[in-house]
């Protein structure tokens, strides 16, 4: 019977302690991905930056660059940080992932403005090409 005691203590703990790394993540509103028609891939080592517009003007928040899957998973963390509600703009700095291509491209930059209007995740992915790009609301 202790044997037995012993293992559902040790489970217990073991729930627990997972319970408590868990609390303590930081959960994240917004995440981006990027991937090139071009090749089939994602897009790594693109630069992206968001922006938030506060009475007419934009204020830089975070800069983020895409990893080897093309993706930008944590922006815009919930942690003590309120409400999110508001119009951003995320810029995506492709001419340079073009440019390690040896790739001409249109679009130096580009800008994608978008609005918060509760506390869900979003998701804003980029099918790029380089004379053409297309975005939505992901999930």
């Amino acid at each position: 019977m202790t044997m037995r005691k012993n293992f559902v203590f040790t489970v217990l703990a073991a729930i627990l302690l997972s319970a408590g790394a868990m609390a303590q993540q930081t959960d994240y509103r917004l995440s981006s991905h990027i991937l090139d028609i071009r090749t089939g891939r994602p897009a790594c080592g693109v630069k992206i930056v968001l922006w938030q517009q506060k009475e007419g003007e934009w204020v830089r928040l975070e800069e983020h660059t895409t990893d080897t899957d093309g993706r930008v998973r944590e922006m815009l963390g919930t942690e003590a940080q309120g409400d999110r509600r508001g119009t951003y703009k995320l810029t995506y700095y492709v001419g340079p992932y073009f440019e390690a291509q040896a790739q001409d491209t249109f679009y130096p930059f580009i800008e994608v403005v978008f609005e918060i209007r509760d506390s869900n995740h979003y998701h804003v992915p980029i099918t790029l090409s380089p004379y053409g790009y297309s975005t939505y609301r992901g999930n």
